[in-house]
């Protein structure tokens, strides 16, 4: 299956082990809640989605890669105790805490999440000492004597044997106690995930482009080459900040990601012509509503692989602008909710511990309620519920509060109206976010019909909106005539597939 159906599969499997009864006990206890193994080549994303599992189900996460630990750090040092037996003492051998049940205990600690999910990667290439402990660990779910806390699910990844030399086959008794999981690599899926967190566009256009490229491994004689999702991911990072620094990365920079050298040649030259494109055909221009005729003139003459790039251009100019409306919504979603706590404080005033109503001072207030929003912040970072996004949009919204706290005069429902009327303002920034978002695509669609009618070109544009989380979101909200228009006339479905195969026999 794919990565996005293994993950779906492990929140299931969360929901399902963490279900209780009415006597507060675990449906499924947990010697019968079996570990979920997860089996996949190399730089998939099976390590990613735990993050985003645990987020999404607001539970903790312990991760460790098996093969950096000793059989000591695995299930504890040993020491001697005495026992008495049968009126006898003895000496016996018993073990420290494992170092990785402890983190499990720390994590509850310093978070309050109660349960979770132990993530153990490489499980099956430890060590030979280490074998028999993760065996146990599996079947009986503890390292040593120590049992993992109850709440806690574990997951296990590892790569399959053609991938690594060190991979040992499980017994069969050991596969018959868990849920395994084969993963492989799906451009289409990965493709919806890198348009939802903002994949530097010139990979998207390339890989979209050159789909067989996403994954390749290939052993020979002088080693492995290999281009995994991972690299492409983590080289769309640096392709990002080098434009900051007005730097353009070369084969030489490429390949420290993509290490499979004729891939990234080939995208190296890609990305020399994508940012060619970009000046030669004024992108910004164009979405100020200027489509000069030598433009239009240009692209009816251009080659398929640079019309291709053009429309992920176009593509990748949309998409930044619905990700700046996203933002802006959440947070003033975000805000509108707190406000609506405040203000019911503030112009109902409080009930003092006799019973009598007590004055309500709005800075004191609304410092009270500004402090509550920081401890919670800084609780969801230090658990990791929080993604970039979602951490800026509360420090957005502590930041409003403060510009507010100097202005708020002493009677509460007058500094409400203060509050409110600064909320306004960003209310206003919120709508014109909107209709800015809604002028883009407009831009874009008059583009694209003047260029390139409703041929090929419109057929990948409309799918890559079909494809974006962010796009969606937007056009559920606020409709677009022509979107739904081509939408309906292309069969989007049918005229995609097609044309994904005819870009795969170029």
């Amino acid at each position: 299956m794919n990565i996005k159906r293994a993950k779906q599969e492990i929140i299931d499997t969360v929901q399902v082990y963490l279900l209780k009864d009415e006597y507060g006990d675990y449906v499924i206890p947990q010697l019968y809640q079996r570990p979920v193994l997860l089996l996949g080549a190399p730089g998939i994303g099976k390590t990613q989605i735990m993050e985003q599992i645990c987020r999404e189900c607001r539970i903790g996460l312990v991760s460790y890669t098996i093969t950096h630990h000793t059989r000591q750090s695995a299930i504890g040092l040993p020491f001697i105790a005495e026992e008495t037996l049968d009126g006898r003492t003895f000496s016996m051998t018993r073990y420290t805490m494992s170092e990785i049940v402890a983190s499990i205990y720390q994590k509850m600690e310093t978070t309050g999440l109660k349960e979770g999910i132990l993530f153990i990667d490489e499980i099956n290439c430890v060590s030979e000492t280490l074998a028999p402990a993760m065996l146990q660990f599996l079947q009986c779910k503890t390292f040593g004597n120590h049992p993992i806390p109850e709440g806690w699910i574990i997951v296990a990844a590892g790569n399959p044997p053609e991938y690594n030399k060190s991979v040992r086959d499980f017994d069969v008794v050991t596969l018959d106690r868990i849920k395994k999981i084969e993963v492989e690599p799906d451009f289409d899926v990965w493709k919806e995930y890198a348009l939802n967190v903002n994949i530097h566009p010139a990979v998207l256009s390339y890989l979209s482009l050159k789909p067989r490229n996403f994954y390749r491994m290939e052993t020979t004689v002088d080693g492995i080459f290999f281009a995994t999702p991972r690299g492409w991911e983590d080289l769309s990072r640096i392709l990002t900040v080098y434009e900051k620094i007005s730097k353009v990365p070369d084969r030489e920079v490429i390949v420290q990601y993509i290490q499979y050298d004729d891939v990234a040649r080939d995208f190296a030259n890609y990305l020399e012509l994508y940012y060619k494109y970009q000046a030669d055909y004024q992108i910004e221009d164009i979405f100020r509503g200027h489509i000069p005729d030598v433009l239009l003139q240009k692209t009816a003459h251009a080659p398929f692989d640079e019309r291709f790039s053009l429309t992920g251009l176009i593509l990748a100019r949309c998409t930044r602008s619905f990700r700046e409306y996203a933002v802006r919504e959440d947070y003033v979603t975000f805000l509108h909710g707190r406000l609506l706590q405040l203000k019911e404080v503030l112009t109902a005033g409080r009930t003092a511990a006799d019973g009598t109503a007590e004055h309500t001072r709005p800075y004191t207030v609304c410092e009270e309620i500004l402090t509550d929003m920081i401890k919670e912040r800084e609780q969801l970072q230090k658990a990791e519920l929080l993604t970039r996004d979602g951490k800026n949009t509360r420090l957005q919204a502590e930041m409003f509060l403060q510009e507010c706290l100097p202005l708020l005069p002493a009677d509460g429902n007058r500094a409400f109206e203060v509050i409110r009327n600064s909320f306004a303002r960003e209310k206003e920034r919120y709508e014109e976010a909107c209709r800015e978002t809604g002028r883009t695509l407009e831009y874009a669609f008059d583009f694209m019909e003047a260029a390139f009618g409703n041929g090929q070109e419109m057929v990948l544009f409309i799918t890559d909106l079909n494809a974006s989380p962010v796009s969606l979101r937007y056009l559920k909200r606020y409709p677009c005539e022509r979107y739904y228009y081509y939408n309906q006339e292309l069969l989007i479905e049918d005229r995609s597939q097609a044309l994904r195969r005819e870009i795969l026999e170029k």
